[in-house]
């Protein structure tokens, strides 16, 4: 187990158990933002992630979703995602234990092999939970998007006692139309679950403030820590890849700090080094 960075954003590289358990302190975290492995055979660095039977896969994640809850402060929030076949065991999980809002469906249009004899899949689920629904960050005013009816249909709405035209701009509702990223786009990486830039803004605009921490515990290609980092947050990102440590380091600008040194090199216990 190493961890990379500066007091402000932080990589640790290993198991992602192992790492909540050890070197995240309780209560400690603002906002967690969890994409776990789907379990539907995916290759990650030569990595298949495939359990030997689903109730293996759901044991495995009942307990990193239990750490999970253990880290969120009082007033946290938890974004979480997975396969739509395993989100329903998610869902009736985690009511038991944290109060959901909302069930998010993130919509693609996708240009893989579609479907011949069922009707394919073209959204992934996520779960968006608060410790307290009477005390949680929600900065809707910093994730206002169009609201076709003001601003293109200039519709009047005659139930108010003085008439007046519907408002431009709304808060987002639970479908979200962000495009998935592919080859070739500038913010693509060599991962084969990659998640947009414009997802995790949405996510950290929303539900924390600057300064805050936001954690994520399967971090891929650490777009969570470079969004979170671009917006004034501080991250704490959890990857047992080698290859997509080094990616991370890249993308958050921390490679620089280790020029010519080995990657694994451990800059010091999280245990004392608390933010």
């Amino acid at each position: 187990m190493e961890v990379f960075g500066t007091t402000k954003h932080k990589i640790i590289h290993g198991d992602a158990l192992q790492a909540l358990q050890t070197m995240v302190p309780d209560s400690s975290v603002d906002l967690l933002f969890a994409d776990p492995p789907y379990n539907i055979g995916k290759n990650f660095n030569g990595h298949i992630e495939k359990w030997d039977t689903e109730e293996a896969y759901l044991d495995w994640c009942y307990q990193w979703l239990d750490l999970c809850l253990q880290k969120l402060k009082p007033n946290g929030s938890l974004y979480v995602m997975t396969a739509t076949q395993f989100m329903p065991y998610f869902d009736i999980y985690l009511r038991q234990r944290i109060n959901i809002l909302s069930r998010i469906v993130w919509s693609y249009d996708s240009s893989g092999v579609q479907a011949r004899k069922y009707f394919g899949s073209m959204y992934e689920p996520i779960l968006y939970a608060v410790k307290d629904k009477t005390n949680y960050t929600f900065n809707a005013a910093d994730i206002l998007i169009e609201a076709k009816t003001g601003a293109k249909r200039k519709l009047i709405d005659y139930r108010k006692a003085i008439p007046a035209a519907y408002s431009t701009e709304k808060v987002p509702g639970n479908v979200w139309d962000f495009a998935r990223v592919r080859y070739r786009m500038d913010e693509y990486e060599n991962h084969p679950t990659q998640k947009p830039v414009a997802l995790l803004e949405r996510i950290i605009r929303a539900s924390s403030n600057e300064g805050d921490i936001i954690l994520d515990p399967f971090s891929g290609t650490f777009t969570t820590c470079t969004v979170a980092k671009k917006l004034g947050r501080n991250c704490i990102g959890i990857e047992m890849q080698e290859e997509y440590i080094k990616i991370g380091l890249r993308r958050m600008q921390l490679a620089a700090e280790y020029k010519g040194e080995p990657l694994k090199r451990a800059i010091r216990s999280f245990e004392n080094d608390v933010m």
